[in-house]
């Protein structure tokens, strides 16, 4: 019994020893599975706060971008007659809303839904011209799961931040043509055209260019047009280009304005320097969001963000000096509203490059955006093509050039900032080395955004013009007496009707105007 117990306690004396080295060891086991397990908090709380962060910066950018509405009413009403102010304003407001409505249905899964032209056996993004998914925001995501349209954490916060950000950029699009065929256009041949634009055209350009699976787009992973895909950063084709073709061939379905060319041409009315002067310093205000939210981040795009900024600015301001200068050598006056249009045409002009290209590059971009813009304003001019604001020349023609500038001085380094450090030697512009890869994509870009947009837009206003009941042009008799007295409600400067009166005072007024005109 002795021997037994002796046995017992010399185990147990050897055992205490191994337990005690046995609980330090699970001690440390927990205590380095804490701190893993905080390590892993901190940088869950990390990344939620970035997507907080990048999420607020979307936002930022599309009251911004929103706002730029604003801008573009006050730049057309200070360019057309008093009696047609209520016409724009009304059309500017439409646009918003008609793109909310068209990108919720069918603009958004058609820019950024998977690719709609998938081969057999090949794969989403073969043919990279329209998404064919997330209609009406369905499908982008399952509740709070990832959406498989963005590469975001979280559909419900960062992808809806996208959608209206997006959502912004059509607006901005649709709302170009507006001030090109003021005064003549009808009102429902405007409409479709709005509807048109940003739920079937302007999304198959987006797709082409911006999309994961875009034909142009720098960001396809594989597969990448020229090996790089073309530099349009915020818009310069892909946006402005887009609404700048749009203008000319409805000013041309649509014809100029009375008194505009011919014989008989005289000075048309046109309103305030002042309004198309607040109008164009609100776009400038709203371009910093424009092209500066593009980054579609903020953390570690800060630094981008802030280039982007700069090279807006000396853009703006070199295609401004430069075009009042040329003006003055011209005519020998200083003209704001030359002014005015040298500071849109630097600011779409460096919208494509405005991430890639150094400080020199944006100089050059906004010095080559002013002959640019006079030129075409020119050539509309003698090919007596109408366009009240010279929505082609600033959109149109320095949209085209500022796609092929990015192509020109994107810098390696700013280029591997924006978009991808592995390939910045041969994607950078031809003044840096590049292998004109980009250039090329930009071309062919170019061609395709032309040949899309312009085929639709013909089509849509040849349709209005020959079944639309009421065609794309107002009666003469309407244009001499304005859009707002009969279609409106009479002029801004006169008190609104009640809620539910006739318009039989604006019968009135127009009978009265046609006498005088017999007189």
């Amino acid at each position: 019994m002795r021997v037994e117990m002796l046995a017992i306690l010399g185990a147990a004396a050897f055992l205490v020893p191994m337990c005690s080295a046995a609980d330090d060891d699970l001690e440390a086991r927990i205590a380095a599975l804490e701190s893993t397990v905080a390590g892993m908090a901190d940088t869950v709380d990390s990344k939620l706060d970035a997507v907080d962060a990048d999420t607020f910066w979307l936002l930022f950018g599309t009251v911004l971008v929103f706002f730029m509405q604003a801008g573009f009413a006050m730049l057309e009403v200070g360019q057309v007659a008093v009696k047609n102010t209520k016409n724009i304003l009304i059309k500017n407001i439409f646009d918003a809303v008609i793109a909310a409505l068209f990108w919720w249905a069918t603009g958004y899964g058609l820019a950024f839904g998977a690719d709609g032209f998938v081969r057999r056996n090949k794969g989403s993004g073969e043919n990279g011209f329209y998404g064919g998914s997330g209609f009406f925001y369905e499908g982008i995501g399952s509740g709070d799961d990832a959406s498989p349209l963005t590469n975001t954490p979280s559909a419900k916060t960062y992808g809806k931040a996208s959608w209206m950000f997006q959502w912004a950029f059509a607006g901005t699009t649709a709302t170009i043509v507006s001030g090109a065929i003021a005064e003549r256009a009808t009102f429902g041949a405007y409409v479709a055209y709005s509807c048109l634009l940003v739920g079937y055209i302007y999304p198959a350009v987006v797709h082409m260019g911006w999309s994961s699976d875009g034909k142009f787009s720098p960001w396809r992973e594989k597969r990448l047009f020229g090996g790089c895909g073309m530099i349009d950063f915020a818009g310069s084709g892909v946006v402005h280009m887009t609404g700048g073709v749009s203008a000319v061939i409805a000013s041309t379905f649509v014809g100029p304005r009375k008194g505009r060319f011919g014989p008989d041409a005289k000075h048309l009315e046109q309103q305030s320097v002042v309004f198309q002067s607040l109008g164009t310093l609100i776009l400038w205000v709203g371009w910093y969001g424009f092209n500066g939210a593009s980054t579609l981040a903020i953390q570690g795009y800060g630094g981008v963000a802030a280039h982007v900024f700069m090279t807006t600015t000396i853009a703006a301001a070199t295609s401004c000096i430069s075009c009042v200068l040329v003006s003055y050598l011209l005519t020998h006056i200083i003209d704001p509203s030359m002014a005015n249009n040298g500071i849109l045409a630097g600011l779409v002009a460096i919208t494509a490059g405005c991430s890639t290209s150094n400080n020199w590059g944006a100089f050059f971009t906004g010095l080559v955006a002013c002959p640019v813009y006079m030129c075409a304003s020119k050539l509309l001019v003698k090919l007596e093509i109408d366009d009240v604001v010279d929505a082609f020349p600033v959109h149109g023609a320095c949209g085209c050039w500022g796609v092929i500038a990015a192509a020109l001085f994107a810098s390696e380094f700013y280029y591997a900032n924006a978009y991808y450090s592995d390939r910045k030697d041969d994607c950078a512009g031809i003044f840096y080395g590049g292998d004109g890869g980009s250039l090329g994509a930009a071309v062919c870009f170019i061609f395709a955004d032309i040949g899309w947009t312009g085929a639709n837009i013909f089509l849509l206003f040849l349709v209005c013009k020959y079944v639309y009941p009421y065609g794309i042009r107002v009666d003469e008799s309407v244009e001499d007496v304005g859009m707002d007295d009969s279609k409106h409600g009479g002029h801004c400067d006169v008190p609104m009707p009640p809620p539910g009166a006739t318009n039989d005072h604006v019968e009135l007024q127009t009978k009265d105007y046609e006498k005088e005109m017999e007189a």
